[in-house]
């Protein structure tokens, strides 16, 4: 019996002693196998996207496509070298910019925007100049030591890719990437372009709709001269809302960059015209010996506003004619936005070259109303008032014109230039806010009787200076 309990006891011993080895190398098993497992999604390169792996985005939302509609990056070497084999992983979710701003960038055939995500995950941005442009360099090209485009490389986290959807143009697929723009982007012209332009164009529609609001709330202005500046501050500000559709090419499902040109150089074109009424009234009523006039004359507006709007609309119709009809289409090509035409040379020649022919007739009526105010020694109370339109005149015409050229040099597609006609452009509605408001000592005072001390504006059909004869305002 003594031989049988030890047999068993040391049989129990050694199955105990298995079961422990078996336990430690099961133990031992798993976390060799999760570390491999890490191991090898550390190798994996992440690839941010903006939606789910399933998703593209359509009509500016992610939505879900079929498996052969999903979008499957292609990586480029910094070499140069395409579609290189890289075993990637989807990050999902959009860049966490934190206080920088987040920005769209567009890439489809003709854009300025080239997006190339490298082999180890980073997004490249290539600014493409219109020079670069023309010069045509291929996908390799662009890669050499000697052609070396702008560019700025967004590391993982910093951006999302995506592939869009687009409705318009015959290219339907474009590469969308939503990034972060960092505080020392060496590409300058991406921001003055695409940041600073757009927020000075809203400065400027706000701007001169005050103006319009000025001269159309208070009714002692709205004379023929303060219903031709209303309508002057509404042309330009429709014109700056055109433009600023144009600056945005990313939105193109639902913008038709032709139309919009259209309508810019048709509020330019209008808004000259109105220029060139106003300085025809203040040359035919110094002309006229009887300068008594009632100060609220519709029927002049209506008459200016036949002279104006049927000569714009015969212009435009004519440009737009002759774009689609008599213009070349290698020119019609070089322009092209989205795959979308704009306005060709020939139609850009037919809409500037009367605002070239207005400006030259306004620098007659300025110069001849010039000699006939320089021989009147004696002013009564309403020539103060036209020497002040008139001085309004020559100073909106004179901003105006400053403004019109370097647009005219804008389209010549040189950075310089578009970055100066940035500028002017910012410039115009100050300047516009300060001739036809802050400058005219009647404007104010009519502005202080109606804000500051509460008292409504007189509904006078003779005006301002019959009601305030001795305000001494003009």
């Amino acid at each position: 019996m003594a031989k049988n309990d030890w047999w068993f006891t040391g049989a129990w011993v050694i199955l105990l002693l298995l079961m422990q080895t078996c336990k430690s190398l099961a133990n031992n098993a798993t976390p060799q196998s999760a570390i491999s497992s890490e191991q090898s999604d550390e190798q994996l390169v992440r690839v941010n996207k903006c939606c789910e792996k399933f998703e593209i985005y359509n009509d500016s939302e992610c939505t879900q496509v079929n498996e052969i509609d999903y979008f499957r990056p292609v990586f480029t070497s910094y070499k140069g070298e395409h579609n290189v084999s890289v075993k990637y992983k989807f990050v999902i979710g959009l860049p966490a910019c934190g206080s920088t701003q987040s920005w769209p960038i567009c890439h489809y055939q003709g854009s300025p925007d080239k997006l190339v995500l490298l082999d180890d995950g980073k997004l490249r941005h290539y600014t493409i100049t219109q020079e670069e442009k023309e010069e045509e360099y291929s996908d390799d090209e662009q890669f050499d030591d000697t052609h070396k485009p702008l560019f700025y490389d967004y590391p993982q986290g910093q951006y999302c890719i995506e592939r869009a959807v687009s409705t318009i143009g015959s290219h339907r697929q474009i590469l969308y990437a939503s990034v972060c723009l960092a505080k020392d982007k060496e590409d300058s012209g991406f921001l003055l372009r695409k940041v600073v332009n757009p927020i000075f164009h809203g400065i400027s529609i706000i701007i001169l709709l005050l103006i319009a609001i000025v001269y159309f709330v208070l009714p002692t202005l709205r004379d023929l001269v303060g219903n031709i500046t209303t309508t002057i501050s509404l042309c330009l500000m429709v014109a700056q809302a055109a433009d600023l559709v144009c600056i945005f090419t990313e939105f193109t499902n639902h913008v038709s960059f032709i139309t919009a040109d259209i309508i810019l150089y048709f509020s330019i074109l209008a808004a000259f015209f109105w220029l060139n009424s106003f300085g025809y009234y203040i040359w035919k009523t110094f002309r006229s010996r009887n300068v008594f006039l009632r100060v609220t004359d519709g029927r002049k507006y209506c008459y200016y506003s036949f002279y104006v709007w049927g000569s714009t609309a015969a212009l435009a119709i004519t440009a737009v004619f002759a774009h689609f009809f008599l213009d070349i289409d290698s020119d019609k090509k070089q322009n092209l936005i989205a795959d979308q035409e704009t306005i060709g040379w020939l139609g850009i020649a037919i809409f500037f070259s009367p605002i070239a022919c207005t400006i030259l007739v306004d620098v007659f009526f300025y110069i001849t109303t010039l000699k006939l105010i320089n021989r009147r020694n004696v002013y009564g109370r309403i020539q103060h008032k036209l020497r002040a339109n008139f001085i309004m005149f020559a100073l909106i015409l004179l901003v105006m014109t400053i403004n019109w050229l370097f647009l005219c040099l804008s389209c010549l597609q040189y950075e310089g230039l578009l970055y100066a006609h940035i500028i002017v452009n910012a410039l115009q509605g100050p300047l516009l806010l300060y001739i036809c408001v802050i400058r005219q000592k009647h404007v104010t005072f009519l502005l202080k009787k109606s804000c500051c001390y509460n008292e409504p504006p007189s509904a006078s059909d003779w005006g301002d200076e019959m009601h305030y004869m001795n305000g001494n305002n003009y």
